[in-house]
């Protein structure tokens, strides 16, 4: 059994082939997939997160949302860029939207990714410290917010506040019970695998990695999953980590699924990524016999508990929906997902 949920990358675009215009439609219609895809019986929603582009920015609102509109289904990310964020404030928005969804959320984070702008983290306000590179700095928030999701007091209260304090040392709030055992990171190679092993977040790997060995993309990660899960076992963590990999899967069970998605490459691409040799997996498209057969001989999925499906949000929620019900039900249930 694995969870299977989607990952929109949230874009819009005012052209002709997008039903997604605007903001407004992306973030409407990413409540009603999640929401489509809760009744279909998939098991999460998950939204990247891009600064200064045409994709979803700022996940909690939205996050909340569908938290409102849900009632099972996990939500998360993949993943906000931690180079942009304040550890504190970021605490007290996930606390808040963890509430409303009933403690729900699953939050990938990470040093994030090459962004529109040159350094647009400096905008934010945010530059690494001395003898700091910006990945040391996302690090270094990472583990401030982890610290701070722990729930103990560490705010020397005020002597003469306006409201009555508890005793001792103050905690942020609203504090939500069991966030800090949900945030996940995204690594893109295997020392990052075991450093956040190591602190105790669950592991989010994506549709690419550092190329650390030249094999194929879905055995290096499997390497890097084996690789988290003997360092999480090494740092003595009382429960079991969670691991989840990305994938665009798409079965051509009708004429729109084979006009969009047949004859696409099947094959891994590699190039450069922010100065890193980096390896990107494959998709797979393909009638349901042959995707069964071709998912199979992927050994990260094999590796995984959870499988986040990319899903072309731009071409509407009933089409995402189609691709979200073709794989539960023409895929899933033979490879044993279900």
């Amino acid at each position: 059994m694995k969870n299977i949920g989607f990952l929109s990358f949230g874009h819009w675009a005012d052209s002709p082939g997008s039903l997604t215009r605007t903001a407004s439609d992306t973030l409407l219609q990413s409540i009603d997939l999640a929401v489509a895809a809760e009744e279909l019986g998939a098991d999460g929603a998950y939204f990247r997160v891009h600064h200064f582009a045409r994709q979803l920015g700022s996940p909690f609102p939205l996050l909340a949302a569908i938290g409102a509109r849900t009632s099972r289904i996990e939500i998360g990310t993949g993943v906000i860029d931690m180079r942009y964020e304040n550890p504190l404030y970021f605490a007290e928005d996930a606390g808040a939207a963890d509430l409303i969804s009933g403690g729900r959320l699953q939050l990938g984070i990470s040093r994030g990714s090459p962004e529109q702008v040159i350094d647009g983290w400096r905008l934010f306000g945010y530059a690494p410290a001395e003898g700091e590179t910006e990945a040391d700095m996302a690090r270094r928030h990472t583990e401030v917010l982890l610290e701070v999701l722990r729930g103990e007091g560490f705010a020397q209260p005020n002597p003469r506040p306006m409201f009555a304090n508890p005793p001792g040392l103050l905690r942020l709030e609203p504090f939500s019970e069991g966030l800090r055992d949900r945030i996940w990171w995204g690594a893109a190679s295997n020392g990052t695998a075991r450093w956040a092993a190591g602190l105790g977040m669950n592991l989010m790997s994506s549709t690419l990695k550092e190329d650390e060995g030249g094999q194929p993309f879905h055995v290096q990660q499997a390497e890097q999953i084996r690789i988290f899960r003997d360092a999480w076992k090494e740092a003595g963590h009382a429960h079991e980590p969670r691991v989840s990999v990305s994938r665009s899967i798409f079965p051509l069970v009708n004429e729109q699924d084979r006009m969009y998605f047949g004859g696409r490459p099947d094959s891994d691409q590699v190039g450069q990524i922010d100065n890193m040799r980096a390896i990107f997996g494959r998709s797979y498209a393909a009638e349901p016999d042959a995707l069964i057969e071709q998912l199979r001989e992927d050994e990260a999925i094999a590796e995984a508990d959870t499988l986040l499906l990319t899903v072309p949000n731009q071409l509407g929620v009933d089409y995402n929906a189609h691709v979200i019900e073709s794989i539960l039900t023409e895929v899933a249930p033979a490879l044993g997902w279900r």
